[in-house]
């Protein structure tokens, strides 16, 4: 690294990073942004909350926290303190000296990455853009992005980067509802387009969290997202054609898995369930299928897991459909509550879960559908589905009036004895009656 680069834009921007006097602008108040936002102000650094969304910027400027899991003192203290502003005006974001991007990487209607909301950004960005600046991507993407996507896009103010201007990929790696981990201690991956770029991507968030792992470049670290999702996704996918297996041999997928998972060394327990959701695991694997398919290469495996953990849904009401047969009642007109919408215990995210299309195929087969789900109160507006329902209580005397009670997300707060002991009939996805004291319904595992 040559003394005028290290006098000039990168060590200005190091001394702010390592006195705390940098201002961080997020790009994005979701379940990526708003806990990142949440541990730089946590480790003292000023603060610029950034969304297109009016109303989640009112609620943090009013103290009014939106993501349960974050609980609710953070929202206070931004309000409190004149580190946080909150804003929908892109012009603030000329203020910042770090720019973090954590907007939404959907899929296309053919399965192809859609990085609208990642270059549309950018450009907001590059509108801005001024010498010793460092600019981050914290989406998961495909291999390549920052550097082949972003880079271009950014260098259209004639600015050079690793000398006037800095790039990064830092991938998110937070799961919601998981109490054991913190984003302050989940290790943060660091890649940089170049050298320097790394260094003080690195040198940020080494004072945001308690371990910053640099890698060598922002595709290595793009990469390592995508194999850290991608691996849960082939391995859920296993143990879910494991299960449709061993139902055809008679065979508890649950107890064989618990078997399994008592050796020490080479196996790492997976549970079966009514699909995938949330929006890393359906989604990431065919970001790097789309790459390797630009690069000619196949990727059978990966395709084959995402096929099988997408057929589980239809499985589901299939197998709903043969219970209630098995009682005498035809799945048209029959009464359905399915228990748990969320795409994961404890939490009120239902990005992609699997419950949206369970209940869409139910209705379709003429069931009547009703959900119950102490984190979510009404279904929210999906961009693929448009379920019109609110939770009703769930008590002893309203479950015995369904014929069928499906179980997609066993969130702790439920009294799964209430629901052994009053259901007619219950097609348990998730093992969540297996601690129950006594047994009054008929039980399906599915």
């Amino acid at each position: 690294m040559s003394t005028r680069q290290m006098t000039t834009a990168s060590s200005e921007l190091r001394a702010k990073i390592e006195n705390k006097t940098a201002t961080i602008a997020i790009v994005g108040m979701g379940y990526v942004g708003l806990p990142l936002a949440v541990a730089v102000f946590d480790a003292g650094f000023p603060v610029i909350g950034f969304d297109v969304d009016e109303k989640k910027i009112e609620h943090l400027n009013n103290g009014t926290p939106y993501l349960k899991h974050l609980g609710s003192n953070f929202a206070q203290d931004f309000v409190d303190s004149e580190r946080f502003v909150g804003t929908t005006d892109a012009a603030y974001l000329a203020k910042a000296d770090i720019i973090s991007l954590c907007v939404p990487t959907p899929l296309g209607s053919h399965n192809e990455p859609d990085l609208t909301y990642v270059l549309d950004s950018t450009r907001e960005v590059a509108k801005i853009l001024r010498r010793g600046q460092l600019v981050v991507l914290e989406s998961t993407t495909y291999p390549g992005t920052t550097r082949d996507e972003m880079l271009p896009i950014l260098e259209e103010r004639c600015l050079k980067h690793g000398e006037d201007f800095f790039l990064a990929y830092s991938p998110e790696r937070e799961d919601p509802g998981r109490k054991s981990e913190t984003m302050q201690s989940i290790p943060k991956l660091v890649g940089g387009i170049d050298e320097i770029s790394g260094s003080l991507a690195h040198a940020f968030y080494s004072r945001v969290v308690d371990n910053a792992h640099l890698v060598s470049s922002a595709e290595v670290a793009e990469s390592a997202k995508l194999l850290e999702n991608i691996y849960r996704a082939v391995n859920i996918a296993l143990v879910n054609e494991m299960k449709l297996i061993l139902d055809k041999l008679g065979i508890d997928i649950w107890e064989v898995v618990d078997a399994a998972a008592t050796k020490p060394f080479g196996f790492q327990p997976f549970y079966p369930g009514p699909g995938l959701g949330g929006h890393c695991i359906p989604i990431d694997p065919f970001y790097l299928t789309w790459k390797a398919q630009e690069a000619g290469m196949p990727t059978r495996f990966i395709e084959l897991a995402c096929e099988i953990n997408r057929r589980m849904p239809e499985i589901v009401v299939d197998r709903v459909a043969s219970a209630l047969n098995e009682d005498g009642k035809p799945l048209k007109n029959a009464k359905v509550l399915v228990v748990g919408i969320a795409y994961k215990p404890d939490v009120d995210d239902v990005r992609e879960t699997p419950a949206a299309a369970i209940i869409e195929d139910l209705h379709g087969r003429g069931a009547n559908v009703e959900y119950h789900d102490p984190h979510v109160a009404q279904f929210p507006e999906m961009r693929k589905h448009n379920i019109d329902l609110v939770s009703v209580p769930l008590t002893s005397d309203s479950v015995g009036h369904y014929d069928a009670v499906l179980i997609v997300t066993n969130h702790a707060l439920i009294n799964w004895d209430l629901i052994a002991m009053n259901a007619k009939l219950v097609i348990d996805t998730r093992n969540a009656l297996s601690n129950c004291s006594e047994l009054r319904c008929r039980l399906v595992k599915a």
